[in-house]
């Protein structure tokens, strides 16, 4: 089955934990890029409280080959993540430059995790 290309946004509370657990993820080969953007501002609703927090806002690059590879790898984010309930948003990318393309779903394949 052939691989597809994902882009995979999540936000952590903290520019240490994001930077952790983007290099834990890309040596790994779970995913061939993770950009931090820091500065993002979330309100949100969580057990009946709205609250405002910073956090760090993850843009993880990664591929899998079937619905059972994606929630395979999206559980295994989940497992590091240090949220109760991690934001996991999976997008299937259709169209892309043709090189970034293909080095991205290569990008775990040749990983030495």
């Amino acid at each position: 089955m052939k691989k597809k290309a994902f882009l995979v946004l999540s936000t952590v509370g903290s520019e240490a934990k994001a930077r952790e657990l983007g290099m834990r993820w890309v040596e790994s080969g779970r995913a061939a890029c993770v950009t931090r953007l820091p500065g993002a501002t979330s309100a949100y609703r969580w057990k009946g409280q709205v609250n405002e927090d910073q956090e760090v806002l993850l843009l993880i690059k990664t591929s899998w080959a079937s619905e059972e590879e994606g929630k395979a790898l999206l559980a295994s984010f989940a497992a590091d993540h240090p949220y109760e309930e991690p934001e996991l948003l999976a997008f299937c990318v259709d169209q892309g430059s043709p090189g970034y393309l293909a080095w991205l779903l290569a990008a775990g394949e040749n990983a030495q995790g």
